[in-house]
């Protein structure tokens, strides 16, 4: 038993479904340009957003998206503001010359611990 093949069809190499019956979701296609002017199509679900920038499967490079009438589609995207740094946070509370000072109040108390910690060291 162990010497015979099972015969009469090819498993796995091919699927028993067919697309009968099977009904896709709606598409749209949408074209975009590269800078060097070669347009490519890409397919999306007719509900899906479609994005304004998609990299060309052909020359890897970023494509902008083609309107209807064949110019390119113009951003929308308000000015973000640049995010704040812990010293733009830092400026609001205090002025640069109170800073300054207290700069320098507490590299005065660091040395000052530093040399009452070095006159305390034990010589051998």
């Amino acid at each position: 038993m162990a010497d015979r093949s099972l015969r009469g069809m090819r498993l796995g190499s091919q699927s028993l479904q067919t697309e009968d019956g099977v009904e896709f979701s709606p598409r749209k296609k949408s074209i975009y340009r590269t800078d060097d002017g070669k347009t490519f199509e890409v397919t999306f679900s007719s509900d899906a957003e479609v994005p304004e920038t998609w990299e060309s499967p052909r020359t890897g490079l970023e494509g902008r998206l083609v309107a209807e009438d064949g110019t390119l589609v113009q951003s929308d995207e308000a000015e973000t503001k640049a995010p704040r740094t812990h010293w733009d946070m830092l400026l609001e509370r205090r002025t640069r010359p109170e800073l300054e000072e207290l700069l320098q109040e507490r590299l005065e108390y660091l040395r000052a611990r530093r040399g009452a910690s070095k006159t305390g060291r034990k010589t051998a």
